[in-house]
């Protein structure tokens, strides 16, 4: 069937079932549906629109991104950075002229051959012979997981040393370990700490037990304010923004409301500072459908998505990807929602794919391809020589799907199309689940400062795009979804029952 008349079947259906009232999400059970207040993000009352304005930031310019350069953590007179002294580095100053660290958030799933982000964590320590502890404390299996690290880290030339601060150590005493002045001083004298994957909980709750810094995080945080490498993978990467999530596996019930304060959502540690909120396993799991719920609820601006088996350099101001697959920046800050829907909706956010080697600032909000992308193709719809590869219309049926998102968006920059819509919605809900039928249509579009660019130099098409638009809005889904084809032929009696197998 062509994917236009799809498209235009599916859209007119759901069109005609749009959620009217806030009495969907009023009643919903297992945690509360949030909406936003009026003039949260944007004038009071705004509505949505069919076609929202265009943004009024103006459009950035692209620029020749800057060499990066490792730098060591400053240590006192006599010791060099990498001499492992038992001094350890000395203070740099304190208030606006202090020297900060790097915070490096990882997608999860880091592969063992991933030099771009192991090689690049102990550079920035100093390079080798830079002392790094590892915590495995968020795993089921602590050892394993933190030797993992320790040897992926020696392989790169650190000296790296598995710290027993773990609450699957029965044997441990975490409120003593955290106060411990031999472990306390093993992590000052590091010039970097690593956080392995597993359960961001745990890391939050013996570090940070009912939000009150313990002496152990104030090492750590001295490492940082050093200028030292506070790296983690996976929950290790959950734990990087002042805010986190703590047991959310599933999307679409973030997106229906149902999360709690202490249960899904909690305190994270807040190394990558207070403007940004940062998740993992972004694109395999579809968490741009969790980020953007939070991020309006929390008054986050900027969310930093990163995938699998990739990393983001966060130092200052400014964000570097690395590794394998990129990472999703999501910009709320022109973003406007209706409270009248009484479900989750949003218009006018602001989707931009980064790369490996991209770069952006979170000042200025710019964001500079990397070489290699702008040596390729730039794709500017706008242009009057623009020829587009793809020409036909794209729905997708699970926008939350494994990628979807990024694939939606670098089909969309390069098509003649001006936009992209999909659905989320859950296909197996609970029995008496109160907004069973609530799900979500998605619109990607372009507008103003919409651009990408595209390389094939690394082997396959890799592509940057910035400033595509997304709103969602809240529909109603059929239940059930389908029924059986009322052919001439089909016997109308109920299907046979499965045997277990062949008779014998």
């Amino acid at each position: 069937m062509n994917t236009k008349h799809v498209s235009d079947l599916l859209i007119s259906t759901l069109a005609a079932g749009l959620l009217a009232t806030a009495s969907l999400g009023a009643s919903a059970q297992g945690g509360t549906v949030h909406t936003l207040k009026p003039g949260t993000f944007g004038p009071a009352g705004t509505v949505l629109g069919a076609t929202p304005p265009p943004p009024t930031t103006p459009v950035k310019g692209v620029h020749a991104p800057s060499p990066v350069t490792a730098k060591p953590i400053s240590s006192t007179a006599g010791h060099s950075a990498a001499s492992g002294s038992s001094a350890g580095p000395g203070p740099l100053g304190a208030g606006e002229g202090a020297i900060k660290g790097y915070a490096v958030p990882i997608g999860g799933a880091l592969k063992a051959d991933n030099e771009d982000v192991w090689g690049r964590i102990v550079q920035l320590a100093g390079g080798k012979g830079a002392r790094f502890v590892v915590f495995g404390t968020a795993a089921e299996d602590p050892e394993a997981s933190a030797k993992t690290a320790v040897d992926m880290l020696q392989k790169r030339g650190a000296v790296a040393e598995a710290l027993p601060v773990a609450p699957k150590f029965s044997w441990v005493d975490l409120s003593k370990v955290v106060r411990d002045p031999s472990l306390i001083a093993k992590v000052k004298n590091a010039r970097g700490v690593f956080f392995t994957g597993g359960s961001q909980e745990r890391i939050v709750d013996v570090l940070m037990p009912g939000g009150n810094s313990t002496p152990m995080l104030e090492a750590i945080w001295d490492v940082y304010r050093r200028g030292g490498v506070v790296a983690g993978t996976s929950a290790g990467a959950a734990i990087m923004s002042t805010v986190m999530f703590r047991d959310a596996p599933s999307v679409i019930n973030i997106m229906k409301g149902k999360w709690a304060e202490g249960k899904q959502i909690d305190r994270g540690l807040g190394f990558v500072g207070p403007d940004l909120f940062v998740d993992q396993h972004f694109l395999k799991r579809g968490r741009f459908g969790r980020m953007i719920p939070l991020m309006m609820a929390k008054g986050y601006k900027l969310g930093l998505g990163v995938e699998e088996n990739s990393a983001a350099v966060v130092h200052g101001d400014e964000v570097e990807v690395i590794g394998a697959k990129g990472a999703l920046l999501v910009d709320l800050t022109d973003v406007k929602t209706d409270p009248t829907l009484g479900a989750f909706n949003v218009t006018s956010a602001r989707l931009s794919f980064l790369d490996q080697g991209d770069r952006y600032s979170l000042k200025t909000r710019q964001t500079t391809p990397a070489p290699i992308k702008l040596r390729g193709a730039k794709h500017d719809h706008t242009a009057p020589d623009f020829k587009p590869y793809f020409t036909e219309d794209r729905f997708d049926l699970d926008m939350l799907g494994d990628s979807t998102i990024a694939n939606a968006m670098t089909y969309l920059i390069d098509s003649n199309r001006n936009e992209v819509r999909g659905l989320s919605f859950d296909v197996l809900p609970k029995p008496g689940d109160p907004v069973a039928e609530l799900g979500f249509l998605f619109r990607l579009y372009k507008g103003k400062g919409s651009y990408g660019w595209s390389t094939e130099e690394w082997g396959g098409e890799e592509f940057t795009v910035v400033n595509l638009y997304l709103d969602v809005t809240p529909v109603r889904m059929p239940q059930p979804l389908y029924s059986a084809w009322p052919g001439p032929d089909r016997a109308t009696g109920p299907a046979p029952e499965r045997g277990d197998g062949p008779s014998k």
